[in-house]
């Protein structure tokens, strides 16, 4: 009996010995896997940065309505250039930040400000013989009004292979008046006397006029409100006198340079 126990206790230790010299060798390639993991760089995903790096400078950067790019524009009158501004961004809304600020037009974009001007319900008074009035169709509708721009500018790329952001600062260039008149009482003799116009109102009175007349072409007519709004802004862009918004400039300063 003792002999067996002996002879038992001698293999038990031969096989954990066996069990000792077996493991290094399992154990050494998950060992090697390891150290290559470390010292090898992990491949991460190429980010989006990475992936534009190689595009151009304008496919990166904001688009107007997705389409247009809104950078680099000429304006080549200097009075107006501080007060024609294009965001960048691709529907362009302030939502009325800044409204209580001094200058509050300055920071709004030019493109908004047009539709601004669009949402109207009509002339609301005698405009060419005649009173346009659009029952609210476009009052405080203005993600209808964008779409209707957005439309025009469509047009008007299609038409003259333009930036239709670059044509509507040319159409507004030469629709804004230079000098008015302002009505004087004097001794009980009331006279019409020429004064200049300031650069944000000639601003101003450039989009009524651009904007009333898309509203007036379309009026009762098959004429959408973007072809005529489009129509109008290219005609102003090439200081034609057919542009509503020309004849009144022009007729603005007629009278005067009668005043005088």
């Amino acid at each position: 009996m003792i002999l067996m126990a002996e002879a038992d206790q001698t293999i038990n230790v031969a096989a954990k010995a066996d069990e000792v010299q077996s493991t290094p060798q399992l154990q050494a390639p998950a060992q090697e896997q390891q150290e290559q993991a470390v010292d090898k760089p992990k491949k991460r995903p190429v980010t989006a940065k990475k992936a534009e790096a190689g595009e151009p400078a304008h496919a990166r950067e904001q688009l107007l309505f997705g389409k247009y790019p809104v950078t680099g524009f000429a304006v080549e009158d200097q009075s107006l250039a501080s007060y024609i501004r294009v965001g960048k961004k691709s529907y362009p809304n302030i939502f009325g930040r800044r409204k209580h600020q001094a200058y509050y037009n300055t920071h709004v974009d030019i493109v908004e400000r047009l539709i601004s001007k669009l949402m109207r319900g009509g002339t609301g008074r005698k405009v060419s013989g005649k009173v346009i009035r659009r029952k609210g169709a476009l009052q405080g509708k203005k993600l209808k009004v964008m779409h209707v721009v957005e439309q025009s500018f469509e047009s008007i790329q299609k038409k003259s292979g333009r930036n239709p952001v670059q044509v509507l600062i040319e159409a507004l260039q030469n629709a804004a008046p230079i000098e008015d008149t302002t009505r004087v009482r004097y001794g009980g003799i009331s006279y019409n006397v020429a004064v200049g116009i300031s650069s944000q109102r000639r601003l101003d009175v450039a989009l009524r006029h651009v904007a009333l007349a898309g509203l007036m072409s379309a009026f009762k007519n098959k004429k959408t409100l973007s072809e005529a709004l489009a129509n109008e802004i290219m005609l102003a862009a090439s200081n034609s006198p057919d542009s509503y918004a020309v004849k009144k400039r022009i007729e603005a300063e007629r009278i005067a340079k009668r005043a005088r």
